[in-house]
């Protein structure tokens, strides 16, 4: 029963352990996008929350509705770019929770023909 009780524990620990290393990895997230002339830099944290801009000079000859528009979609690619690190930190607290011996489809030990 101690064996039991300790591989229990052990899984227990792991998958804690997983559920912390993900919720770091969700801090951390940043997502980031510069435009292709550099007029605009921004970041934007895991929730797509800006918290850096810059702006080049270049911006001082623009209309302020086309750096404004310029603003909103450089925040959009960063948001977008950070949705998808947020996925990978997702995937692998999803793949720390698959029993072994259980493959990402879900089918265990062979096809469903297998018993």
């Amino acid at each position: 029963m101690s064996a039991e009780m300790d591989a229990l524990v052990a899984n227990a620990t792991a998958k804690l352990e997983a559920l912390e290393a993900a919720l770091y990895g969700l801090k951390q997230v940043r997502g980031a996008f510069t435009t292709e002339d550099g007029a605009v830099s921004v970041e934007v944290d895991s929730d797509g929350a800006l918290v850096a801009l810059q702006l080049s000079e270049t911006v001082t000859s623009m209309a302020p509705a086309d750096v404004s528009q310029l603003i909103v979609w450089a925040c959009r690619q960063a948001a977008e770019d950070a949705g998808g690190q947020r996925s990978n930190v997702i995937a692998a607290l999803n793949e720390s929770f698959v029993p072994a011996g259980t493959d990402a489809s879900g089918t265990v030990g062979g096809g469903p023909d297998r018993a």
